[in-house]
C-alpha cells in the first residue's frame, strides 16, 4: 500500500460544538484512553471525563492558596485573531494555549496518555494538580490514593456511576512524572486536596464519610528549569482493575516518556487506516476531501478496546467496550468495517460473544444476552432492539468462509444469536428483548405489562425486532439451517402487524397508511404520523425518557423497513403513493438526518427504480446537513454512526446490513480504491464523465469490463474479488436500476438476498 499522511485530511473538532459530541482530543484507534480537554461550552457531554491533571504556574501565597477544585481552578483558553481557541488537534496529538501561558501537549497509546506541560518563561514554582474523583458528573464513591513524596507518583481511584445506566464501575489511574530537557529531580512541595482546599505535607487521598465524595486529589510542586523553558511531562496510566495495572499499562506502553515518538506511532496507525481508502484528488475541492477523512477517522474512535482491562471475570478473548450504542451503529459502523477493517470487526464480535457468555443476570440463569449498549463494563439502556444480533450477522454473512481464520466460534456465534431470538431477558430495559411478547402476539403490544422492563416504544421496537430476526434468518440460510431460516424469516414480516391502512397523514388524504400501536386484543390505538418530527403538534422528540410511555423512538409512524421496501411499497398504495410520501417526507421538513432510523431513507428511491432521486437526496442530505465546521454535524455523531454515514454516501454507496448487496450511487470522487487487508484486494470505483457537482447520476454499470445485472447496487462478492467497477455517469435523472429480473435491490417479499 502507498503511504500518504492522509492524517492531514483530518480535522478533528468537526462536531466539537452545536451537539456533536465528537472527541477532539488525542487517542489511537480505538483507543482505551482518551486525552484530551474539558470545556463547559453549552451542550458539551461530560461523562467518562475521569481523572484529569491540571498544570498552575503561579498561586499568590504558595501551596496552600491554590485554586484546586475545578470550578476555581478553570480558565479561559487563548484566542485567535478571528476569536477561535488557540487550539490544535490532528489524530494522535492535541494542543491548546491557556490565558496562563502554559502549553497543554496531549499524546496516547491504547491505554496511557502522555501530556506535555510547558510553563512561562517566568514560572519558579511550576505545579501540576491530579483530579482522582471527577468524572464531569462528580459521581465518585469509595475513593482512594496517594502521593509518593520522592518520586512523586500519584496513583488512586474511586467508584463512578455508569453515563447511560444505572451501573457504577470501577477506575483507576498511576501518574509518573519527567522533565523535558531537563532532570526533574524530586518533588519541592508535595499534598493533597479536598474541594478548593490543598493541604502541604499529606500523602493519602481517600474518602472520610459516606456518599458521593467532593474533588479530591493530589498536588505537586517541581523545581523549574534554570537552562531555559520548564516543560514536564507526565505519564498517565488507566486501568479497569487496579492502581497497579494502570502503572503497569502506562510502563509498558510509554517506558521512555518519548513524546515525539508515541506521537509518531499514533499517526502512523492512524495513516495505515485511513489509507485502505485512496482516493483520485484530480478535481475534487479540499473540503470534500476533509469531509470524507475526517468521517472516516471518526469511525475508529469507538468502541474502545479494552482488552486486559475487564474486572469481572478472566478470558483471553478481545474485550471491547465503550458501544454507545448498537442501535446507532449497525446500520453504516460496522458494515463500513466489514469492508475494510474486519480483523477489528472480529475481535469486537468475539468481545461481544464473550460478554454473552459470561454475563448472566441471575445465579440461576442459564444464559446470558449479548451487549447492546455498554460502557466501561456497564450495561447501558437499549434504545431499539436487540442490536447485536445485525453486527454478528453482518460478521456472519459476509465473511462466512473466513471465520474459523479469524477466530470466531460459528456455533457460538448462533448460540448467542438464538438467546436474543428466544430467551426472555429479566431486564429487557438494559439487553435482550421482550420475548415473551414478541412470540405470543407477533408484535410488542401497548401496556402489555410483564416483569422484566418498561413497556413502552412498542412500535418502534416491533419494526427492530422484525429486522433483527431478518438478520438471524439471514445467519440460518448461510449456515443451511432452513428450518431455522424459514422461522425467522416469517417473524422478519411482523413489522405487518403494526401497519394500519387506515390512517392518513393530517391534510393529506393521498398519504395513507402508517405503523401504528396497537392493544393486545388487536385493536389498534392511534399516533399522529407527525409524531417525533419537527412539526409535531406535541413537539415530543422521541428520545430515550423512561417516565413518557410513547410508541416509537427516534422515529415516526412514517417510519422504513429496510429488509423489505418491496412490501411497504405495496402497503402504501404503490411505487407512485410511495414516492410521492418519499418526496412529502424530505419536502416538507420530516427527514431527520440526526436520527439514525432516517439514514436510508435517501436511497429507498432506489427500489422504485428511480435510483437518481435517491443520489439527489442523498448530495441533498450531505450539503444541508453535514459540512467541515466547528458545527458541521448536526446532532450526536452517536460513536461514528454519523461519520460512517457520512462515508457511505461520499463512496457512494449504502449498505443493507447482514446481506451481501450494497446499495449503489455515485461516489464524490472520479476513482475511489477500497482495500481490504483480509482479502488482500483492491475494489475500484471508477467514474466516467464525473464532475464534482454535475454528472452525478449512474446510467450504467460494468464490473471487471463486463455489463453488470444493475446500476442500483452491487454484490459483495465485487467486494470479495478486489473488482474493477466503471460507472457511466449522466446529468439527467432519467435513469434506472436496469431491465434484467435481478435490476431491482432485493426485498424480504420478492427475493434476491444470497448469503
Amino acid at each position: 500500500m502507498r503511504w500518504n499522511p492522509l492524517t492531514m485530511q483530518v480535522l478533528p473538532f468537526i462536531g466539537s460544538v452545536n451537539g456533536g459530541h465528537v472527541f477532539p482530543g488525542a487517542t489511537v484507534p480505538h483507543g482505551m484512553v482518551k486525552a484530551g480537554m474539558d470545556t463547559d461550552s453549552p451542550g458539551n457531554a461530560v461523562p467518562l471525563s475521569n481523572f484529569k491533571l491540571w498544570p498552575i504556574a503561579f498561586c499568590p501565597d504558595g501551596f496552600r492558596s491554590c485554586n484546586v477544585s475545578m470550578a476555581n481552578r478553570k480558565m479561559l483558553r487563548k484566542t485567535l485573531e478571528d476569536g477561535t481557541p488557540d487550539d490544535y488537534a490532528t489524530p494522535g496529538y492535541f494542543a491548546s494555549n491557556l490565558s496562563s501561558d502554559v502549553r497543554i501537549e496531549l499524546t496516547a497509546t491504547r491505554r496511557a496518555a502522555l501530556h506535555r506541560y510547558t510553563f512561562p518563561a517566568n514560572t519558579t514554582e511550576p505545579r501540576i494538580l491530579v483530579d482522582i474523583t471527577n468524572d464531569g458528573m462528580q459521581s465518585s464513591t469509595d475513593v482512594q490514593g496517594s502521593v509518593d513524596p520522592l518520586s512523586g507518583r500519584v496513583v488512586g481511584g474511586a467508584q463512578f456511576a455508569s453515563s447511560f445506566g444505572q451501573d457504577r464501575y470501577y477506575a483507576f489511574t498511576c501518574v509518573d512524572w519527567r522533565g523535558d530537557g531537563y532532570e526533574l529531580g524530586t518533588p519541592t512541595e508535595y499534598g493533597t486536596w479536598l474541594s478548593n482546599y490543598a493541604t502541604y505535607g499529606t500523602v493519602d487521598v481517600h474518602q472520610t464519610y459516606f456518599g458521593f465524595a467532593s474533588e479530591m486529589g493530589a498536588m505537586l510542586t517541581w523545581p523549574s528549569n534554570s537552562a531555559g523553558e520548564t516543560t514536564i511531562l507526565a505519564r498517565v496510566g488507566v486501568s479497569l482493575i487496579s492502581s497497579e495495572q494502570a502503572c503497569q499499562n502506562a510502563e509498558e506502553e510509554i517506558p521512555d516518556f518519548d513524546f515525539d515518538r508515541v506521537y509518531s506511532e499514533s499517526r502512523a496507525q492512524w495513516n495505515e487506516l485511513l489509507g485502505r481508502f485512496q482516493v483520485d484528488k484530480t478535481g475534487v475541492s479540499e473540503d470534500t476531501l476533509q469531509l470524507f477523512y475526517s468521517s472516516l477517522y471518526r469511525t475508529h474512535i469507538a468502541p474502545a478496546d479494552y482488552t486486559g482491562e475487564n474486572p469481572k471475570w478472566e478470558s483471553t478473548e478481545p474485550y471491547y467496550d465503550s458501544l454507545y450504542c448498537n442501535w446507532d451503529t449497525y446500520r453504516t459502523l460496522f458494515p463500513l468495517w466489514t469492508m475494510h477493517d474486519p480483523y477489528t470487526m472480529a475481535e469486537v464480535v468475539r468481545g461481544m460473544i464473550d460478554i454473552q457468555k459470561h454475563e448472566e443476570f441471575a445465579l440461576n440463569s442459564l444464559t446470558g444476552w449479548l451487549p447492546e449498549c455498554r460502557s466501561s463494563t456497564t450495561k447501558q439502556y437499549i434504545q431499539g432492539g436487540s442490536h447485536a444480533d445485525p453486527i454478528l450477522a453482518e460478521f456472519y454473512v459476509k465473511l462466512q468462509e473466513h471465520v474459523s481464520a479469524l477466530e470466531v466460534s460459528a456455533d457460538d456465534l448462533y448460540a448467542a444469536l438464538l438467546a436474543d431470538a428466544e430467551d426472555q431477558s429479566p431486564n429487557w430495559n438494559v439487553q435482550g428483548r421482550e420475548v415473551n411478547a414478541w412470540k405470543e402476539y407477533n408484535y410488542i403490544p401497548q401496556f402489555f405489562f410483564a416483569p422484566g422492563g418498561a413497556n413502552t416504544k412498542w412500535v418502534s421496537r416491533t419494526v427492530e425486532y422484525a429486522f433483527d430476526d431478518f438478520t438471524i434468518a439471514q445467519v440460518a440460510q448461510a449456515m443451511n439451517k432452513t428450518e431455522d431460516a424459514a422461522k425467522y424469516y416469517a417473524r422478519a414480516g411482523n413489522y405487518a402487524n403494526v401497519w394500519n391502512s387506515n390512517v392518513t397523514f393530517p391534510g393529506r388524504e393521498d398519504i395513507k397508511g402508517m405503523m401504528q400501536p396497537r392493544f393486545q386484543d388487536g385493536i389498534f390505538n392511534y399516533t399522529d404520523p407527525r409524531h417525533c418530527s419537527i412539526h409535531d403538534p406535541e413537539k415530543a422528540t422521541c428520545f430515550l425518557n423512561a417516565v413518557r410511555r410513547d410508541g416509537f423512538y427516534e422515529s415516526s409512524p412514517m417510519v422504513y423497513v429496510p429488509q423489505d421496501t418491496a412490501k411497504l411499497i405495496e402497503m402504501q398504495g404503490g411505487i407512485e403513493a410511495f414516492v410521492n410520501r418519499l418526496d412529502f417526507i424530505f419536502d416538507e421538513g420530516y427527514f431527520d438526518s440526526t436520527n439514525e432510523p432516517s439514514q436510508q431513507i435517501p436511497f429507498m428511491y432506489h427500489y422504485a427504480n428511480m435510483p437518481a432521486k435517491s443520489t439527489q437526496r442523498a448530495r441533498e442530505v450531505i450539503s444541508q446537513s453535514f459540512n467541515t465546521s466547528l458545527n458541521g454535524l448536526p446532532g450526536n455523531d452517536d460513536a461514528g454512526a454519523m461519520g460512517s454515514y457520512v462515508v457511505f454516501y461520499m463512496l457512494g454507496l449504502y449498505p443493507l446490513p447482514a446481506t451481501k448487496q450494497v446499495l449503489l450511487s455515485s461516489p464524490y470522487f472520479p476513482e475511489i480504491t477500497i482495500y481490504n487487508p483480509l482479502f488482500g484486494t483492491n475494489t475500484t470505483i471508477r467514474s466516467t464523465n464525473w464532475a464534482e457537482n454535475g454528472t452525478v447520476y449512474v446510467k450504467s454499470v460494468a464490473v471487471d469490463g463486463e455489463a453488470y445485472k444493475s446500476n442500483c447496487y452491487l454484490d459483495w462478492d465485487v467486494f470479495v474479488k478486489g473488482s474493477t467497477v466503471e460507472l457511466e455517469l449522466t446529468d439527467t435523472m432519467d435513469a434506472t436500476c436496469g431491465d434484467g429480473p435481478g435490476a431491482l435491490p432485493p426485498s424480504l417479499s420478492t427475493g434476491g438476498y444470497s448469503n
